[in-house]
């Protein structure tokens, strides 16, 4: 390489450097808030997740307080004072104090209660099934067993999350309607399932038993 074209290449790297620096000087500032940006999300993201920490433990440490109190009436209405941000907190409020309002004899007030979380269209489907499980079991003496047997039929819907304890339901109607056939046939259907668990399937065969039944399909061949 002769010196004329090493010098030019020296111009010309020099010209590089200076037009990267005037950049840098000009634009540098994009580079600076882009780092503060990403810095930023990360400890304000941090920050919501200890918020929400704070929050989760403020509220079990009110439940916890309100459950040491002697007393159904009293937890029940210190359960009601306690406050909580989220709509799952609150949704688990109002169960725990229908429970305490159950154990103090109030079971309308109780219901009341219930049916409040289980209209909540907000609430994923476990909370709103749990509490209108828990309302059907309250009302079982003054509700009719056809408002029972309907309520607890759009409980045993396939895939939903209390199927097989609204189906354990429906056979114990069917029995109280006297037809044991369909309650045994219900209860073996509940013992197969996969899902099932393992006192769930325990008290399903012991009631096919003693309801004269076997798990064996009566409808199969005999071998």
């Amino acid at each position: 390489m002769s010196d004329t074209d090493s010098f030019i290449d020296e111009v010309t790297e020099e010209v590089r450097r200076d037009r990267l620096f005037l950049m840098l000087k000009r634009y540098g500032w994009i580079g600076g808030a882009v780092v503060a940006l990403i810095v930023g999300g990360a400890a304000l993201r941090e920050y919501s997740k200890a918020q929400d920490q704070a929050a989760a433990e403020a509220l079990g440490d009110a439940i916890t307080a309100a459950l040491e109190i002697d007393g159904s009436s009293s937890q029940s209405e210190a359960l009601a004072a306690v406050s909580a941000e989220s709509a799952g907190g609150a949704a688990v409020l109002k169960m725990l104090e229908a429970g305490a309002l159950a154990d103090a004899g109030k079971p309308a007030e109780a219901v009341a209660r219930l049916e409040a979380v289980a209209v909540n269209g907000e609430l994923p489907l476990i909370y709103r099934h749990i509490a209108s499980f828990k309302a059907l079991a309250l009302q079982a003496g003054t509700l009719s067993a056809d408002d029972r047997r309907l309520q607890y039929e759009a409980l045993a819907q396939p895939g939903a999350p209390l199927g097989l304890l609204a189906s354990e339901q429906l056979a114990l109607l069917d029995i109280e309607a006297g037809n044991t056939p369909a309650a045994i046939g219900r209860l073996r259907e509940i013992a197969a399932d996969a899902s099932v668990s393992a006192d769930l399937k325990e008290r399903a065969t012991q009631l096919i038993v003693a309801l004269g039944g076997s798990m064996e399909d009566a409808s199969a061949p005999e071998g």
